[in-house]
C-alpha cells in the first residue's frame, strides 16, 4: 500500500473510531463506504478488513464503559445468544448469494426511518420530560425479541460488516426506552465484541481480508475508540443521542449511494437543527425553572 494512502487511512479510521467509542455505533456503517468510496477497495475486502479491525478496536471501548458501570450484561447475554451463530451464517450468504448490494440499501432506508423516529422521540420528550433514568440493573430484559434482534443484526452484519451498532442500537432504543443513552452505547459496543469477533472469523476463512488494510486501520481506530468511550462514558445523554441521530443520518445517506455533496449539505442541516433545537430546549427549561422559582413562597 502507498505510504500516503496509509496515513489518510489511519486518519480517517481514528475519526470514525471516535464516533464509535461515543455513539458505539457506525463503524461499518462509515468505515467500509471510506474504504470503498475514497480508497477504491473492493466491497468483499473492505467488509473482511473492517471486520477484523472491529474484533480488535470494539473491546477497547466495551472496557471503558464496564469500568463505568454502564452496561445490561443480561442484555448482552441475550443479543449474543441470537448474533454470533448467524453472523457467520451470514457470511456463507454473501459468498453465495452476493446480496451485500441489497442489504446495504435496506439498511440505509432503516436508518432514514430511525432518525426520523429519534427526532419525533426527542420532540416528545421536550414536551413531556426527559426519558432514559433507570439504571442498567433495573431493566426488565424481554429474552424473545431481544434475541430476534440479536439474530437479524448477525445476519446483517456477517453480510455487510453493517448493523452491530446501527442497526442493533436503534432497535435497544425502542424495546428499551428507559435506558440512559450512555447505557445503551456501553450496552450496544460489549455485545458488538463477540458478534463482530464471529462474523471477523468467517471472513478470514472464506472472506477477502487483507493485512495491510486491517494494520493501517487498527493503527487510528485503537486510539479513537478509547478516547470516544472516555467521553461517552461523561457525556450528557441529550448530546449523545444528537450524535447518534447525525451519525445514522451519514450512514444512511452513504448507504444508499449519495454523492459527498449531498452528505456535507444534509449533514450540515441536521446540525444546524440540533443546534437549534438546543438553545430552544434550553431557553424553555431556564423559563420553566424561573418560573416555578417565582412560585415557591418566601421564606
Amino acid at each position: 500500500m502507498d505510504p500516503l494512502i496509509a496515513w489518510a487511512l489511519i486518519g480517517g479510521s481514528f475519526l470514525v473510531a471516535i464516533v464509535v467509542g461515543l455513539t458505539g455505533m457506525g463503524g461499518g456503517a462509515l468505515m467500509t463506504p471510506m474504504m470503498m468510496l475514497f480508497f477504491n477497495v473492493p466491497p468483499l475486502a473492505a467488509v473482511s478488513s473492517d471486520l477484523v479491525a472491529s474484533a480488535v478496536m470494539k473491546p477497547v471501548g466495551g472496557v471503558v464503559h464496564l469500568r463505568r458501570g454502564t452496561v445490561n450484561l443480561r442484555l448482552v447475554g441475550w443479543l449474543c445468544a441470537g448474533s454470533v451463530p448467524a453472523a457467520f451464517c451470514g457470511v456463507f450468504l454473501a459468498r453465495a448469494f452476493a446480496v451485500t448490494d441489497a442489504v446495504k440499501y435496506a439498511l440505509g432506508v432503516a436508518l432514514l426511518l430511525a432518525v426520523a423516529g429519534m427526532a419525533i422521540k426527542a420532540w416528545l420528550g421536550s414536551r413531556g420530560g426527559p426519558g432514559g433514568t433507570a439504571t442498567p440493573h433495573e431493566i426488565s430484559v424481554r429474552p424473545i425479541p431481544t434475541l430476534l434482534v440479536g439474530m437479524v443484526g448477525g445476519v446483517v452484519v456477517g453480510v455487510s460488516s453493517v448493523g452491530s451498532g446501527s442497526l442493533i442500537i436503534v432497535a435497544l432504543l425502542v424495546l428499551y426506552p428507559a435506558l440512559k443513552a450512555n447505557q445503551l452505547v456501553g450496552t450496544d459496543l460489549v455485545q458488538a465484541v463477540p458478534l463482530v469477533v464471529s462474523a471477523a472469523l468467517g471472513h478470514l476463512l472464506f472472506g477477502d481480508f487483507r493485512m495491510d488494510l486491517t494494520v493501517s486501520l487498527l493503527i487510528g481506530s485503537i486510539p479513537g475508540v478509547y478516547l470516544g468511550a472516555r467521553i461517552s462514558s461523561r457525556a450528557p445523554g441529550g448530546l449523545i443521542r444528537a450524535v447518534l441521530a447525525i451519525v445514522l443520518l451519514a450512514s444512511a445517506l452513504k448507504l444508499l449511494g449519495a454523492n459527498d455533496a449531498l452528505t456535507v449539505g444534509a449533514l450540515a442541516a441536521a446540525a444546524l437543527v440540533t443546534v437549534i433545537g438546543w438553545r430552544l430546549r434550553v431557553r424553555a427549561a431556564a423559563r420553566a425553572s424561573s418560573g416555578s422559582t417565582d412560585l415557591e413562597p418566601a421564606r
